[in-house]
Order: C-alpha cells, then sequence, then structure tokens
C-alpha cells in the first residue's frame, strides 16, 4: 500500500484538532509523552510479568531506541516499522522510540499466521520488525519474501534485572517450550539495540499534526487486513475526547488501571498507550488474558481503580470464585468495548465488584 501521495503535513500547530479538543495545543503523540515523561518522573507508567518501568524509564529507553533506529541502520523518518509484540513493558519503548525516529509504526498481532505476516509486511512496506521471540519462528517462514532489512527480537522478561531475566526466559523457552526454535542470524536482540543507543543524541524530527503515526490494520472478516492510516491529530482527538468522558474519574497521577486487552488493537492503544499515559496512569499488562488461573493471581498484588476488558473476559472471570473474592474497593470505572457487551455480563460483573461498566 502506497501512503506517499497520501498523507500531507500540515504545519500549523494543531491543525486538524479543532481547539477545543486540544487544550495543551499537542502536535504529535510525542507531545504528549514528553509532557507526561517530564511531569511524572518516577511513577510509575506500565508494569508486566513482575517488571515495572517509570515515565523516566519510558524517556530514557525510547530515546536509546530512537538513536539506535538512527545512528546504527540506514532507517529514515516515514519508514515503517512493525511491532509485533504482546502487552509486556518493552511495547511502548519500542512504539514511542520508534516515533522519535520518525518512523511509522505498524501495529502487528503476535498470533498472526505466515501468510498474515507476509501480507501485512509488504501491503505496509515494512523496513523493520521488533517480534517477540515466541513468534519469531512464524517470520523466519517469510522473512525472505519481504522487505523487511532489520529485525530485532525480545524475550518475555528482557527489561528484568540478570538473574531474573536469565532465569524467567530459560522457563519459558526451555521448560515450559513456548519459544519455537528459529534461525534469524542476521536479528539482534532488543537490549543489544538499547546499549547501542545509549549514550547517543537523538535527532529531532519535526512532526506535524496530519502526519500519519500508524498503520492499524483492520481483523480481516471482509477479505484481506486493510491498513488504516491514523495520524497524530486522529489519535490525538480521540485521546481528548476519551479523557473528557473520563474526567470525572481520572485523577492525575493517581490511577491504576488493569490492561489485558493487546496494545497492538487500536482500543487499548487508545486507553492505556496515550490517555493514561496523558493522565500519569500506571497500566498493568497482562501478556495473556486467556490464562484465567494467572491473570486473577496478578489482579490480587493490585488496588485497581479501573479495568478495560470486553464481554468474554468478564464472563470467563466472574465464572471464577476467586475472582469474587478479590480486593474492588478501589475500582471506579470499568470500561468495555470491542465486542457488544451483553446484560447479563453487565449484571453479574455489577454484582460481583459493585462497579458498573461503562461501554464505549
Amino acid at each position: 500500500m502506497q501512503t506517499e501521495n497520501v498523507s500531507t503535513s500540515y504545519k500549523e500547530p494543531g491543525s486538524y484538532i479543532p481547539e477545543s479538543l486540544n487544550p495543551h495545543h499537542y502536535t504529535s503523540l510525542l507531545d504528549v509523552l514528553n509532557a507526561s515523561c517530564q511531569k511524572f518522573g518516577n511513577k510509575p507508567a506500565f508494569t508486566s510479568v513482575g517488571c515495572t518501568i517509570s515515565y523516566a524509564d519510558l524517556a530514557q529507553k525510547s530515546d536509546q531506541f530512537a538513536a539506535y533506529l538512527q545512528h546504527h541502520t540506514d532507517l529514515k523518518p516515514g519508514d515503517r516499522i512493525a511491532v509485533q509484540l504482546p502487552n509486556v513493558v518493552q511495547y511502548p519503548v519500542v512504539v514511542f522510540g520508534a516515533m522519535k525516529a520518525g518512523m511509522i509504526v505498524v501495529n502487528t498481532n503476535p498470533l498472526y499466521s505466515p501468510k498474515e505476516l507476509e501480507h501485512q509486511f509488504n501491503d505496509a512496506e515494512v523496513k523493520a520488525l521488533v517480534v517477540f521471540a515466541n513468534m519469531a519462528s512464524h517470520v523466519e517462514k517469510i522473512l525472505h519474501k519481504t522487505s523487511i532489512k532489520h529485525l530485532i527480537i525480545t524475550q518475555i522478561a528482557d527489561f528484568h534485572s540478570a538473574p531474573k531475566r536469565i532465569l524467567i526466559n530459560s522457563v519459558v523457552k526451555y521448560v515450559k517450550k513456548m519459544v519455537p526454535a528459529y534461525h534469524l542470524p542476521n536479528a539482534i536482540t532488543l537490549n543489544q539495540a538499547l546499549e547501542k543507543g545509549m549514550g547517543k543524541t537523538v535527532t529531532p524530527v519535526e512532526t506535524h499534526a496530519g502526519d500519519i503515526a500508524v498503520l492499524q490494520y483492520t481483523g480481516g472478516t471482509t477479505g484481506v487486513a486493510k491498513g488504516a492510516m491514523l495520524t497524530h491529530a486522529n489519535l490525538l482527538s480521540n485521546m481528548h475526547q476519551l479523557s473528557f468522558r473520563l474526567q470525572d474519574v481520572l485523577e492525575e497521577g493517581q490511577e491504576t488501571f488493569i490492561a489485558p486487552l493487546p496494545l497492538y488493537h487500536i482500543y487499548a492503544f487508545l486507553i492505556h498507550g496515550l490517555t493514561m499515559i496523558e493522565a500519569g496512569g500506571h497500566s498493568v499488562l497482562i501478556p495473556n488474558p486467556r490464562d484465567i488461573p494467572g491473570f486473577i493471581k496478578e489482579l490480587k498484588k493490585w488496588k485497581f481503580t479501573g479495568f478495560v476488558g470486553l464481554n468474554t473476559l468478564f464472563v470467563g472471570l466472574c465464572n471464577k470464585p476467586e475472582f469474587a473474592a478479590l480486593d474492588f474497593s478501589g475500582l471506579k470505572i470499568t470500561c468495555s468495548g470491542g465486542m457488544p457487551l451483553t446484560h447479563s455480563a453487565a449484571n453479574h460483573w455489577k454484582e460481583i465488584t459493585g462497579c458498573t461498566v461503562v461501554e464505549g
């Protein structure tokens, strides 16, 4: 899919975004990130698998990734980088790092088949890919059929300190056997990329509200998946709409939202990747919400104030007695989307948690 002739840059600040929807005069998603990283510093931004990164960490690590892209690859602003990751803390680092380097993010479902990957990568003209090690074997099968020149691989515990990182990654790979064998000799690890970018200067890339930020692919239910061209203005406007609707609920720097839905889908991307960041919130990422016992075990660790889900997830959790035993005293809002919400699921959730489900 060619987008160069379609995308237009708008040079006036806030263009494409009505003044009423842009009180802070943001022109790109990076304006939101930079403001929040300065404002909320050491407050937690994202947690996954026992690893928490603060807003300061997010700023530093995304700078390192941007510097790697600028200094150690031939990638240029406007090039497309696919991000094929589940809900792990590496996701926001990679996405914002890519944007700092001026690249367009192509959100990619980790569960895609090789055929689906081949279509999306070629359709979007992807030149770089960050992939979860568990899915790298699929990439190996189709890499030679794509224009991808730069491949970065990360494992689930890569942002943990050395002893814990080695232990968790080894258990996942060798005990649970969740990482099929792959051979991608030209790939580097995400930690190697961050190390290469450490200490390097990031050259600012001028970004306008009308520039494409993300190629968001549809589910392909009526044919092949199609890439929706989402500009910074598109996403900022949606973020402001959500913030306006949640203004009576969100308390700056005080919220902990549970994030079981994948960030590579636009629903969770907008809430956790933008709205919560602007509010200085803490998103607890759940890599595998289908593991209901493991999910409930993680929920026990937090006095969460928000929960973002969909109908089948509400039903699955409410059917477990262990879920009903959790502490819901801090829960102020439950958001539903992605599929129709049934009356029975909404009523059961309210009965157990005491919180009414708000449907988007």
